[in-house]
């Protein structure tokens, strides 16, 4: 395996990590302000830097066997690292100066699947900057930062969910989030459940998807209310007015907000399980990010005696589901769905530990 020595030579100054996440309830709800429900998974994004006392950042990625250089006023040409630009030029603006670096990346988050390895990758960042500038950051700034850096510098217009999960969430609980207020507590799963995440096998790239177009159908329906952002609607009869597609894009985004208050206000296993399923065919027909693949794996899913719901996770277009299992099942449930899933030469793969079980 590839080490920082092997690249650079010598050790690196420090090292940090962040994981990446998996969206229980609460899709496409942050940008709006809105409540959302995530947990972090066990995979994670490890960052390792020192300076160099050269004139040039040097990064290397150890899973995608690429590298690449950058200054501070020369992004670099490589796409995963304009994300670490990012993070450097937020930090060195927001906190201190950054001398050059040689930073090297190792991740076991699935790169393209909606578990957020973006995220992780730029908290995981964020976090090794703060250890070598000496000046703790907290780990909300933190998340301020990775979102202003994914946004100017990635070019994805995302909401604060992924960097907040990646900063405070853990692989144990779930994590409740205001996006507006950024208020957030940790929440344990419902009892006697699991989680399981199922590859589609369908990759994904949101800044080449219709992420920002939905955004900004998101942003058009609150204008057309009158609303600050569309968390401010209060209900689904408040959106008649609203031409297609906004009417059904706001009622996913209300309709959402409430299956999050509802969950948080104290579900059992099966009545979580009937939001999740809810929450997808919400995603499904009124804000039409699913596709044919995910819609039969969560088809697939919901189909097993031992799962209480499925529905996609992250933004669409692609990528993964999510299942809440009854304990101790989710082995077999995956073993089974995927056997079918693929069956006519798909590709779906199971992609989280199930460490996740609640007592």
């Amino acid at each position: 395996m590839v080490t920082f020595g092997d690249i650079f030579g010598g050790e690196p100054a420090v090292t940090a990590a962040a994981p990446g996440r998996v969206n229980l309830l609460g899709e496409h709800t942050d940008y709006n302000d809105g409540f959302v429900l995530p947990a972090a998974i066990a995979q994670t994004t490890t960052v390792s830097m020192r300076a160099n006392g050269r004139r040039e950042f040097n990064l290397h990625s150890a899973d995608l066997g690429r590298r690449t250089t950058f200054q501070l006023d020369v992004p670099p040409a490589r796409q995963f690292g304009q994300y670490v630009y990012g993070c450097v030029r937020e930090f060195s603006a927001q906190v201190g100066p950054v001398p050059p670096l040689d930073i090297f990346i190792r991740s076991t988050v699935p790169i393209g699947v909606g578990l957020s390895s973006s995220a992780a990758l730029e908290v995981a960042v964020l976090r090794a900057l703060s250890q070598l500038n000496g000046a703790p950051v907290d780990a909300t700034a933190i998340a301020q930062m990775a979102q202003r850096a994914e946004i100017a510098y990635a070019g994805v217009h995302c909401g604060i969910m992924d960097q907040m999960a990646a900063s405070l969430a853990d692989d144990r609980s779930m994590l409740f989030l205001d996006c507006r207020t950024l208020a957030y507590k940790l929440l344990a799963l419902p009892a006697g459940s699991e989680i399981l995440v199922i590859d589609s096998g369908v990759p994904r790239k949101l800044a080449a998807s219709h992420y920002n177009l939905r955004r900004a159908e998101c942003e058009s329906a609150a204008r057309a209310l009158g609303l600050r952002a569309l968390r401010d609607a209060p209900g689904v009869e408040s959106l008649q007015r609203l031409p297609e597609p906004l009417y059904r894009r706001a009622r996913h985004v209300v309709t959402e907000n409430q299956r999050v208050q509802t969950a948080v206000a104290g579900s059992d296993a099966p009545s979580f399980g009937a939001l999740m399923n809810s929450s997808h065919a919400s995603l499904r027909d009124d804000f039409e990010v699913s596709i044919t693949e995910l819609d039969l794996l969560v088809q697939l899913l919901q189909q097993q005696s031992a799962v209480y719901g499925a529905r996609l996770t992250g933004a669409g277009f692609g990528g993964a589901c999510v299942a809440l299992c009854r304990s101790g099942t989710a082995q077999l449930v995956a073993r089974d769905t995927l056997a079918e899933y693929n069956r006519s030469g798909r590709r779906g793969r199971l992609l989280v530990p199930l460490n996740q079980a609640a007592a």
